[in-house]
């Protein structure tokens, strides 16, 4: 029962702060910024990272749950229960910015300025960037080791810096779906839910090409 609890506050911690920086940003008209923003992301995914890495793995996303499980790396059976924990935790954080910022329209919500099939080819190139640092700094399902919470802290913010403008950089279905619910902008979010977990899955198949025979039968 620990990991799935990790995984409801690691994904909760993620949601409320990322999304409660655009929330924030969006009420103060501005005060925090796109480069505060994108800060906000890189820093707490690292922070959760090494706060839960050893006990859940810290995915705190379905797309790197399922892509884990594909690379033989994460039993399927494990599968459900780490997403609906993941969904509960994203949904609660966004309830809380609800009820805290009652007078924004977006809460984070993830509304592309582009059209939908560019959004789309975006959030998988950018899941698949972020997936595949994830796969070769992880041991077997665990995030774990002094650079695996800066590379990936670090590949997020980079991501968010220079795409959030265009599709608010989600790479994680549940952190695009948490705030649809809360504020009803359904906007494409059907992209922000299969582009993800495509491009995940594209980055075990590269590990699988360029890496050992065994690279995608580690641990689970």
């Amino acid at each position: 029962m620990k990991k799935y609890i990790s995984e409801f506050i690691g994904t909760f911690a993620l949601i409320f702060c990322g999304t409660g920086a655009m929330t924030i940003n969006e009420v103060t008209n501005g005060s925090i910024g796109h480069v505060g923003i994108a800060i906000t992301w890189g820093l707490i995914v690292m922070a959760m990272i090494y706060a839960f890495g050893e006990i859940s793995g810290a995915h705190f996303n379905p797309a790197v749950t399922i892509s884990f499980a594909y690379a033989k790396k994460f039993p399927w059976t494990e599968v459900p229960k780490y997403i609906a924990f993941q969904i509960l935790g994203a949904v609660f954080a966004s309830l809380v910015l609800w009820f805290l910022f009652p007078e924004s329209e977006f809460y984070g919500a993830t509304v592309p300025s582009t059209d939908a099939m560019r959004a789309f080819v975006l959030e998988l190139l950018l899941t698949f960037f972020l997936m595949v640092t994830i796969i070769n700094v992880s041991t077997g399902s665990k995030e774990v080791g002094i650079m695996a919470g800066i590379a990936i802290g670090g590949v997020v913010l980079l991501e968010a810096m220079f795409a959030g403008p265009i599709t608010k950089a989600s790479m994680n279905p549940v952190r695009s779906i948490a705030p649809a619910l809360v504020s009803g902008h359904f906007e494409h979010l059907w992209l922000y839910i299969l582009a993800p977990i495509i491009g995940a899955l594209l980055a075990v198949v590269t590990c699988k090409l360029v890496k050992d025979d065994n690279c995608c039968e580690g641990e689970c």
